[in-house]
């Protein structure tokens, strides 16, 4: 299964890949870093955290936008490492980052979860980088370049 690790990616560019996924009959779900892990930690007070993890773990493609934005909780942590550790090679995986994968470690508040998160991740992973004016930027009322972004092949 391929993995794919994204840096200074905007997530309207890789929609056309969830899209072209679920078109082709893959289970896809998408969901900003935040969103996820919030829904993890509140799962935990309900007893609900196997079965939120089982959501997160069984579609054919998760694409997580804007990880890494802020430092995760040590709960966090380890909610994403059990997310990553249990979708490792069984699903493909689109990660969405400002931020390089070298500066991830930064954001994990257990350093031997993250690495170990993080080894698995990127061993198998393609990363894209994405760099220039920001998508939304150009794309803004009274922006002068709105230009049609390419498609991704």
């Amino acid at each position: 299964m391929s993995f794919f690790a994204v840096r200074w990616a905007w997530a309207n560019r890789f929609w056309p890949k969830g899209h072209a996924a679920c078109r082709a009959g893959y289970r896809v779900l998408f969901s900003r870093a935040d969103r996820l892990l919030k829904i993890l930690v509140r799962s935990r007070a309900d007893n609900s955290f196997d079965r939120e993890l089982r959501g997160f773990i069984t579609p054919d493609l998760v694409v997580v936008d804007d990880f890494a934005l802020k430092k995760l909780s040590s709960q966090a942590t380890s909610d994403f490492y059990d997310l990553l550790i249990e979708r490792h090679t069984r699903s493909s995986t689109i990660i969405t980052s400002d931020r390089s994968v070298e500066e991830w470690m930064a954001v994990f508040d257990e350093p031997m979860l993250g690495q170990s998160a993080l080894d698995r991740f990127c061993h198998c992973a393609h990363q894209f980088v994405i760099e220039g004016e920001s998508y939304r930027k150009r794309m803004a009322p009274g922006s002068a370049s709105k230009i049609a972004p390419k498609a991704m092949t």
